[in-house]
């Protein structure tokens, strides 16, 4: 797989390799949901607390992540980023298949943590190479696409664990997903580096930055630019949301009486399939709203915030089990999935070209800092001490004020961009 030089229609070879990234970003998010996927397992046998399920899913993960993040993501601005793919990919795999035979809580937090550090790789690496290879115009829509990673694995890790946990046990879905992380690292020794295709197809070769360099011009990003401050902030907000939702097959278990299997059968399918019609449709609305306003993807971010909060509070009002409860499931699903296009597309949008991969890595850091982690632990210590329907109901509202910040973004979004 060779990815080329822009045009102003994708090429097959990018196309081919965004298929390639799409698939390991599912496999990225099958393995980080893991824990939610079997949680109910891990609380009855290990004697895990539902605040101890979200520090795994959220802080225990994310702090090697988000810092890992940053470092690698500077590191994508240099070297070949292929290879440093795969060597992520190598190593949460391997620690995958390690939290298999956890006894305790500190026997699964360990391995979460290079988990973390193994996919802090990907994202960055990610991005900018699709920011090379995919035209301006079109930028959203990968990113988007790429993102569809995110509730297909989610929903796939909760297919599988319905499927494998009642014949073989918990333990068996990180050691079979650990090993096929394994055979994808084969894969991606055959894709080349975007730059070298560039240089190859006579393309003008800038020269390799240097890490002071990349650190001043990362700096300067970060010191002139409200707006991609703004943009992280709304971006830790929704979130925060999708933090939350990792109780969500708990939830309906334990508060709602719905079977395990059916919960995690059901819930996969319906993550999977909005989550992938929230990717596209927010990502296609993201550009749509481009074309029409200046500062467009950001304000397309503050009207499905406002137009899915309602929903998603709705949903958990509603009586368990019932065909209006599964709608508004799979409604919440697509806005809390609509997200992830536009606010990425709008940080690269602000950044320089030289430390694409490197702002990546800061909004990674900021959005998980502030959004996914305390999403994942305050919803499960709010449910420890009260339900976690009070949890869930806190994390909508957090979602709706998220508005604001994407709003003001907006605003400044048109000189910004023309600056960077």
């Amino acid at each position: 797989m060779s990815p080329l030089p822009d045009t102003e229609r994708p090429t097959a070879a990018a196309w081919s390799l965004l298929a390639l990234l799409v698939v390991l970003n599912v496999l990225n998010f099958v393995d980080r949901n893991l824990i939610s996927s079997v949680a109910p397992f891990l609380i009855s046998e290990l004697g895990l607390t539902r605040a101890q399920i979200g520090l795994l899913q959220g802080f225990g993960f994310v702090v090697f992540y988000t810092v890992m993040g940053v470092i690698l993501g500077a590191a994508a601005d240099r070297w070949h980023r292929p290879r440093l793919v795969a060597a992520g990919l190598a190593l949460w795999s391997t620690v995958t298949a390690i939290s298999g035979l956890a006894q305790s809580f500190v026997h699964l937090l360990i391995p979460r943590m290079f988990v973390g550090a193994g996919e802090a790789t990907l994202t960055p690496a990610s991005l900018s190479m699709l920011a090379e290879t995919f035209p301006a115009s079109r930028r959203a829509f990968a990113v988007g696409a790429y993102y569809a990673g995110v509730p297909i694995g989610a929903g796939l890790g909760l297919v599988i664990a319905s499927v494998l946990v009642p014949t073989l046990g918990w333990r068996s879905c990180f050691y079979v997903l650990g090993g096929v992380g394994l055979v994808f690292v084969v894969a991606l020794l055959f894709v080349r580096e975007p730059r070298d295709v560039r240089r190859a197809a006579g393309a003008p070769a800038a020269a390799v930055p240097t890490l002071s360099s990349i650190l001043a011009d990362l700096r300067l990003a970060l010191r002139t630019s409200p707006a991609l401050w703004l943009v992280m902030l709304g971006g830790s907000g929704v979130a925060y949301a999708s933090g939350a939702a990792i109780h969500a097959v708990t939830w309906i278990v334990q508060e709602r009486g719905v079977p395990f299997g059916d919960a995690a059968f059901r819930g996969g399918v319906i993550i999977a399939t909005a989550g992938l019609t929230g990717n596209f449709l927010g990502g296609w609305f993201a550009d749509l709203c481009r074309q029409r306003w200046p500062g467009g993807r950001l304000w397309s971010l503050a009207i499905t915030c406002i137009v899915f909060s309602p929903i998603s509070l709705a949903f958990v009002l509603a009586p368990a089990g019932t065909p209006v409860f599964y709608a508004l499931w799979f409604l919440t699903n697509v806005g809390l999935s609509t997200w992830y296009g536009p606010v990425f597309a709008g940080t690269q949008d602000l950044a320089p070209a030289s430390v694409r991969a490197s702002i990546i890595g800061v909004a990674l850091l900021v959005t998980n800092v502030l959004g996914v982690s305390p999403g994942a632990y305050i919803t499960g210590a709010i449910g420890d001490a009260s339900s976690l329907t009070r949890g869930l109901i806190v994390s909508t509202g957090v979602c709706f004020a998220s508005a604001i910040p994407f709003a003001l973004a907006a605003r400044r979004m048109d000189r910004e961009g023309r600056r960077a």
